[in-house]
């Protein structure tokens, strides 16, 4: 009888186990929980770029350095503490990513309908569906049922995220790390074709005369980004795409054809590589490159989530509570 009940006892821990590790995203997890979560987020979303219609970018942003840090986890909305070091003060997050205000918004609306029952990293990861499509981009259907992270890492924000000085080889690099390939990251990176740069992290780009870039590009692009370093200069702003910079298109994957790449990490995916084709393939086909950027971003949600008994759900999404 005492084997028998250990045997037992033993089958059903591993079928706890089971279910833990096996927990996965599904589009319906809120359901039943909370109906109204994905129109509530829907509303605040389009309520701030219609305000802001750069917002959509750095919403689509926001997503991509969380998920690059640990997981889609929503680290990268938690504010320094005692025991936390904020990603937000990493290199490629500290006075970029932007938005946090937006997803508070949001969970804000949410915990009045179903407290404690929407994760900040789901909100994240609709906020950045919402915004493509407010702005003419893809929809694309989430798979929900993260939690949210308990912990951040500054390091890891440090080292995995990309730079805009990076090369093709370190560019493929960091998305292989990730599980996406060189397709996905070319077409992950046509978001930038509502996105905006600060002069520094072109500044180089645009002086150094190099035969990457178009030279009446250049001149035009220095008119708003003047030589000298200097807090007010480094922070003025230009659109990646000079064309259409509001609307979620193609003509990102033309600009590189034309060496008209804004950052040098955007051009070095056009220059004689192994991506050129794809490159310009999507400045051919915007269909292609919309229904490619909705399945990119449906496979960058499901990098390490907390899933089942991991994470916490929080109340507020800047801090662990």
């Amino acid at each position: 009888m005492a084997t028998t009940k250990i045997i037992t006892s033993f089958v059903v821990i591993l079928v706890l186990l089971g279910t833990i590790c096996d927990a996965q995203l599904t589009s319906t997890f809120y359901d039943s929980t909370c109906p109204n979560a994905l129109s509530t987020i829907r509303t605040a979303i389009r309520t701030a770029v219609s305000k802001e219609r750069r917002m959509a970018a750095s919403l689509i942003r926001l997503h991509f350095h969380d998920c690059f840090v640990k997981g889609c986890d929503a680290s990268i909305l938690l504010d320094d503490s005692s025991t936390i070091e904020s990603e937000k003060s990493a290199r490629p997050n500290i006075n970029s990513v932007r938005g946090f205000e937006i997803i508070d918004k949001a969970k804000s609306e949410v915990e009045k309908v179903c407290p404690g029952i929407v994760s900040c990293a789901d909100i994240v990861a609709i906020a950045a569906r919402d915004a493509s499509f407010a702005v003419g981009g893809p929809s694309w259907t989430v798979k929900l049922g993260r939690r949210d992270s308990t912990t951040a890492s500054k390091s890891l924000a440090n080292t995995d995220l990309p730079l805009f000085t990076d090369d093709l080889k370190t560019l493929i690099s960091r998305f292989t790390n990730k599980n996406l390939t060189p397709r996905d990251m070319v077409t992950l990176s046509g978001a930038h074709t509502i996105g905006q740069a600060q002069c520094f992290t072109f500044r180089g780009r645009i002086y150094n005369n190099a035969s990457d870039i178009d030279a009446g590009f250049a001149s035009t692009r220095q008119r708003g980004c003047p030589s000298s370093s200097t807090t007010a200069n480094d922070q003025k702003l230009a659109a990646l795409d000079l064309v259409t910079p509001n609307s979620f298109d193609n003509n990102y994957f033309k600009n590189l054809i034309q060496k008209k790449g804004l950052l040098q990490s955007d051009q070095v995916l056009f220059s004689g590589g192994s991506t050129d084709s794809i490159v310009s393939e999507y400045s051919k086909n915007p269909t292609t490159f919309k229904s490619d950027f909705a399945a990119a971003m449906i496979k960058m949600g499901d990098i390490e989530p907390l899933t089942g008994s991991g994470g916490v759900i929080r109340s507020i999404c800047s801090v662990v509570n």
